[in-house]
Order: C-alpha cells, then sequence, then structure tokens
C-alpha cells in the first residue's frame, strides 16, 4: 500500500499546538508502521461526497482525516473535530480528465464565500470567450468552469483562486493579471499512467517510503517546499545545458530550493562526482547546510559528494592547498598603504575617498598589475572621466600599493580568486565537477573567473541562482566579458510562494518593472502571490522613543494573534540602530534573538538588513528607516562621482526591498521622523 501525504496536511499540522501536532504525529507513524492495528480508530464519514475519506482520533478532540483505498492511505487533514469533519465534507479526490493529475478539489455547491461584490461593473471578463478544453488543460475542475468564466477583475481572480488546485489557480492569476498562462501538463490525461505521478500532483503529494521520510516530512514546515516542487521548478533542477546556466525571480519564488535540488540532482545523476553548492556568505551557506541535510535524510550518502560553503572559505582552503595559508590584506590595511602611496607621490588631486572607491571597483576588482592594463580598462560604473595623464597620477599610487602589499607578503580576496583561476586554467584537475551557487547577483569578478575556471566549459557545470534586484554588495560587471554566456540558458521564476500579495506589491514599489544586466539579460520582476494577507503598515514616530512604543504595541499584537516569537523579527540598516530594536522588543515584554548568534528560545529575531538574505518569518518589522540611515548618508557623502550616488541609491532600495520581502503575512514599516524618502514609494499601498 502505498503512504503519501499531502500539502494541505503539513499546511493544517502547523496551526495545531505543540502537544497536538505531537499526538498528531505519533498517529501518523502508526499509520504508517501498520494502518490495521486495532488501536487505530477509523471512523466513516457519511456527509462526505467523497466516501474514501474516514477520520481517525488522536485525541478527545484532535481528528485526522484520510484517504483511503485498496492501493494507497493519504493523509490529508488534522484539526479539531468539527474543523476537520467540515474540511472532509467539503472535498474529495479525484483524477483531472483533461490532464490526467490527481486533484484535492473543493466541491463547488457546498462553497459560501466565493462570490465577491462587484464595485466595477464594466470590467471585461477575460474567460468568458475561453472554450471549455483550454481551461481544462490549465487543471481547472469541470465543476468550476462556470466559476471562472464569471471573473472580471484580478482581485475576484484571487479570491477564486484559494478554492482552486494551485496549477487552476496560478493559470487563472496568470490571465487576470495580463500575463499569458504557464503550461507545464500533459497533453491528455491517458498519457499519464498514475495520478500521483503526474508533475502538477507531485507538488501536492508525496508518497513516503520510510520512517524517516516521515519525520523530516512532519518535523520541519521548510520541507514543503523542499518537497512539494513546482513544475516550472522540477524542469530546472532535471534540465541539461550544454553551458552556464542561470535562474532568476524576485524575492519569494524558490531559487533557493530550485538551486539546492539541482546540487542534489548532479549528485545522483552523477555517482562520484564532486558538487560545490555555495553562496557569498558565511550565514547563508550555513542555512543552504541546514537545508540540504532535511533533504538528504534519506540519500545520506549523497551529501558526501556535496560540499556546502561560502566562497571565501572555499577560495581560502584552495589557495592553501596550493601555495600555503594566504596573509590578508584587510582594509586597514589597504586604506594605510593609499594613504601612503599619496602621500609619496607628492600631489593629492584625488581625495582618499576617490582612491580607495578606484582601487576597491577598478583596480583590485578587476586585478589590474600593468600601466597598460589600467591605461586601457573600461570604467564601468565609473562616470568621472579620466584622460590618460590623471590616469598616469592614479598608477603611480596605486603601483606602490602593490609593491607594498607584496613586500609584506599580503594578498587581497579578490587577488586569491584570481591566482585560484589562473591556476586551474591550467591545471588537467579541478576540485569540483559542477558548482551551484546561490544568491549569484552578490559573486564578484574575482570569484566568478574562479567558478568559470574550475566548470565552467563543461554541460552542466555551472548553474547560477540569483535576483538583480536584491543585489547589495556587488558592482555590476559584464558576465559575458569573463566568459560566462548564460544567454538562452536564463529562466525566469514567476510564482511566489513565501509573500503575500499585499506585501509583494508593496515592496515591489522600491524597484522597476524589470531589472537588466550589463550584458542586456532582462530580468522580469513579474509574479503571482497565491495568498492574500494583512496590508503592510507604516508607522512613523515623532521621535525615537514613539517609534519604538509603536513597534512595541505592533509586537504585541502579533504575539496576542496567534503568532509565535520566534516567527517574528525585526530588521535595521545598520548595528548604529540595533538598540533601538532591542528597545522595542524589550517593551513589548518579548525576548531578542539575535540572528547571527545562538537563537533564544523564543525570542524574536534581530539582525541588521544585510543578515536578512534568505530568511523568512511570519511577521517582520524593518526599524528605524529614518531620513540620513536609509539610504545611509556616510554612503552619499563618500560618492565620488555621479555613478557612486546612483549605486549608493539602487544597492540602499535593495536593502530595504530584501528586509520587507522576508515577512509571509504581516509586514510593518517604521521611522522616526524625519522619515526615509524610500518610505514615500511605499506610503501609498499601506495603512
Amino acid at each position: 500500500m502505498e503512504f503519501r501525504i499531502a500539502d494541505t496536511f503539513t499546511e493544517s499540522l502547523a496551526r495545531l499546538s505543540g502537544e497536538e501536532q505531537k499526538a498528531v504525529k505519533i498517529t501518523a507513524y502508526d499509520l504508517q508502521i501498520d494502518p490495521s492495528q486495532p488501536g487505530l480508530q477509523f471512523h466513516k464519514l457519511e456527509k462526505a461526497r467523497d466516501k474514501s475519506f474516514w477520520s481517525i482520533r488522536v485525541s478527545s478532540d484532535i481528528r485526522l482525516i484520510v484517504h483511503r483505498t485498496a492501493a494507497s492511505l493519504l493523509l490529508c487533514y488534522a484539526g479539531h473535530h468539527d474543523q476537520a469533519y467540515q474540511w472532509a465534507e467539503r472535498r474529495k479526490i479525484e483524477t483531472h480528465p483533461k490532464t490526467g493529475a490527481a486533484q484535492l478539489v473543493e466541491i463547488r455547491e457546498l462553497t459560501r464565500e466565493v462570490v465577491v461584490p462587484r464595485y466595477v461593473e464594466e470590467h471585461a471578463k477575460p474567460f468568458e470567450h475561453y472554450p471549455e478544453s483550454e481551461l481544462l488543460a490549465y487543471g481547472i475542475p469541470r465543476e468550476w468552469l462556470d466559476a471562472v468564466r464569471q471573473v472580471a477583475t484580478e482581485d475576484e481572480a484571487l479570491e477564486l483562486a484559494g478554492h482552486l488546485p494551485a496549477e487552476a489557480a496560478e493559470a487563472v492569476l496568470n490571465i487576470a493579471a495580463g500575463q499569458p498562462a504557464m503550461r507545464f501538463l500533459a497533453a491528455n490525461a491517458e498519457s499519464v499512467p498514475d495520478p500521483f505521478e503526474h508533475p502538477d500532483a507531485q507538488r501536492r503529494f508525496r508518497t513516503i517510503k520510510s520512517e524517516e521520510d516521515l519525520r523530516l516530512a512532519l518535523d520541519f514546515p521548510w520541507e514543503k517546499w523542499a518537497i512539494f516542487l513546482h513544475p516550472s521548478q522540477r524542469q530546472l533542477v532535471e534540465k541539461r545545458f550544454n553551458g552556464p546556466a542561470r535562474v532568476t525571480g524576485s524575492a519569494g519564488t524558490g531559487k533557493t530550493i530550485v538551486a539546492l535540488h539541482r546540487a542534489v540532482h548532479l549528485a545522483r545523476t552523477h555517482p562520484g562526482a564532486r558538487v560545490l553548492l555555495t553562496t557569498f556568505s558565511d550565514v547563508l551557506a550555513q542555512a543552504l547546510r541546514h537545508k540540504l541535510r532535511l533533504l538528504l535524510a534519506g540519500e545520506p550518502r549523497l551529501g558526501e559528494q556535496i560540499e556546502v560553503a561560502a566562497l571565501d572559505a572555499v577560495g581560502g582552503r584552495l589557495f592553501e592547498r596550493v601555495w600555503g595559508a594566504p596573509r590578508a590584506a584587510d582594509q586597514a590595511a589597504v586604506q594605510r598603504l593609499l594613504s601612503e602611496a599619496a602621500a609619496a607621490a607628492g600631489e593629492r588631486p584625488f581625495s582618499q575617498r576617490f582612491l580607495e572607491a578606484e582601487w576597491a571597483q577598478v583596480v583590485d576588482a578587476w586585478q589590474l598589475r600593468t600601466w597598460e592594463a589600467y591605461r586601457d580598462v573600461n570604467r564601468l560604473g565609473r562616470r568621472t572621466r579620466l584622460p590618460e595623464a590623471a590616469r598616469q597620477r592614479l598608477w603611480a599610487i596605486f603601483s606602490r600599493v602593490l609593491s607594498g602589499l607584496e613586500a609584506g607578503g599580503l594578498v587581497t580576496p579578490h587577488e586569491i580568486f584570481t591566482r585560484l583561476a589562473a591556476h586551474y586554467a591550467t591545471e588537467n584537475s579541478s576540485p569540483y565537477d559542477f558548482a551551484v551557487v546561490d544568491e549569484a547577483q552578490d559573486v564578484s569578478i574575482a570569484q566568478l573567473k574562479f567558478l568559470a575556471s574550475i566548470a565552467g566549459s563543461r554541460p552542466d557545470g555551472l548553474f547560477f541562482a540569483g535576483d538583480l534586484g536584491q543585489r547589495i554588495f556587488q558592482q555590476p560587471f559584464s558576465w559575458r566579458a569573463l566568459g560566462i554566456e548564460i544567454s538562452g540558458r536564463s529562466s525566469t521564476l514567476r510564482i511566489n510562494y513565501r509573500t503575500s500579495r499585499q506585501i509583494r506589491q508593496q515592496a515591489d514599489r522600491l524597484l522597476g518593472p524589470d531589472v537588466t544586466d550589463v550584458d542586456g539579460n532582462r530580468e522580469g520582476r513579474e509574479t503571482i502571490s497565491l495568498f492574500e494577507g494583512a496590508p503592510p503598515g507604516i508607522a512613523i514616530g515623532e521621535s525615537e522613543s514613539a517609534e519604538s512604543e509603536q513597534v512595541a504595541a505592533w509586537l504585541r499584537t502579533q504575539v496576542a494573534a496567534g503568532v509565535p516569537a520566534h516567527e517574528i523579527a525585526v530588521f535595521v540598516r545598520s548595528e548604529a540602530q540595533l538598540p533601538r530594536a532591542q528597545a522595542a522588543i524589550a517593551a513589548a515584554g518579548l525576548q531578542c534573538a539575535p540572528l547571527d548568534a545562538a537563537t533564544v528560545p523564543g525570542g524574536v529575531g534581530l539582525a541588521t538588513m544585510h543578515l536578512a538574505k534568505g530568511l523568512e518569518f511570519r511577521s517582520v518589522a524593518v526599524m528605524a528607516c529614518d531620513d540620513e540611515v536609509i539610504p545611509l548618508q556616510e554612503r552619499i557623502a563618500a560618492a565620488t562621482d555621479p555613478s557612486d550616488l546612483d549605486e549608493v541609491y539602487n544597492t540602499e532600495r535593495h536593502l530595504l526591498y530584501v528586509a520587507c520581502t522576508r515577512a509571509r503575512d504581516h509586514l510593518l514599516v517604521s521611522a522616526a521622523a524625519p522619515a526615509s524618502e524610500f518610505l514615500d514609494d511605499l506610503r501609498a499601498q499601506c495603512r
């Protein structure tokens, strides 16, 4: 007998208390071991339309709803007695007549909340003239066709989508929003021998093959992402590429999940291959490592093929293997050498800030080592025009810095990767067969050269996941110029699983409708959120203490509404604003849990915006968005030419976007007057 779980079961389980969840899990384990054992009290649901639905008593009030046939047992829902019975009476499991996918369908005539008042009657009905065969091809259940044809607005489509299977909901939302519907469906039902093996069915049903599989599925909410892949994600995970490939998408579209599954797929299909799963920071690498362990719990040997580490850690280890441990040149050492070299040059036509920016963004980033290289380099992103005479004066300074670094035996991080790239470009062997890079938008020039040298020449060798709209650490540069050509092998994810429509729409106002990289590759930012949420809020206090009081009141409201403290986070622009957030959390009577340290049990997460990457919380407060805090006044003052200033504003917007999109259901953005100019973009969508 096949034993399966549905995504509706994992969702319902998460809504129960800790003790209730524990009882449900015990019952689920008993079912998997032996569904016929006498202790399991099955009760047939006489009022259910689907006669294969049964109730199992978990406790005096908690019931487990299962769908039982001679061939399979499916865990569908867990909840309190009346809610569980009502849920089962309003649903049925069926195979879609057109697509052949197994679906959990809400019974149309028993649904009361679908009709939405139409305030603008003159709206056209986008589905009115669609032929039945096409609507069915999108996976829409036959009994819901009439309701779909009556949809006139995007809001009505969103209301209806909550009652439809996922593939049908996505098609309806896309068409209502003026986007083409995406098809990942089989041509006809006859081509799908098992309805539960259909790509769309695999998004919502998982076959459990072992007790360990079941434990993971029950214990980790993240597993819904790891288990129930969207067909568009699965296609990217399993696709063969004849060169470097990239998947993009705005926050919440599942890029990291694709990267994780891609690394596992490469290890599984290439036994013995060495796979590098990497990103730009230790914090994100640690998160990837944790998620990979969960994903590979049933296949631990695959984990031996996959190394998960931050790029700097990889570079340092490989450098030490070839040349010995590097002596790193920190920022203070470089600043000192620049100052001494400028003084030795005699004249000072350039400020210290300009010298530091030119060194970091041009000379060191591109690893320029000769006057000719600096004379001819395209200073991408640096609009201050430098005639040859000015470059000569600058090179006199930079060449002294390079000599000082060499004399001290110091290497910069960029030099580490440049030397590694040159080494592996001439070696017959590589430390890795494949590399999968998450948050690729913040990979540096030298790191990309290194990646190209170890895996860029082989099919499927390089796979990048990232979002240009979340670039917060690196200057833009041409990938093509470094030999990484992704044109024709770049895909964009469009379905937002993490963030409510209201939060997504507000955060999107910080960025444009699309982003184009230096090579001309366009990333459209149009996405569809699959669920509704509370309208985001903006709170501007007359003082810092007034702002803290407002945030504290909001935090108390979240906890009172049933949001656990550990599913709440507060983000600020930099460490200087952390005390304000700590004061608000304390005023709410809650504990702080710094996200870069050991988490305080039950505490509210606290971090700077730079550490927010890769995280997710039900409720998020983004505090201290004051004028001169974001965008940070120090960065504006340090801008040495117009392009620097543009880059400051772009990355500061990206930072706020990243922080806001960590929220799943509830978002508050706050400031002490005067507020950041960025809040003007958000205020129209908030209340």
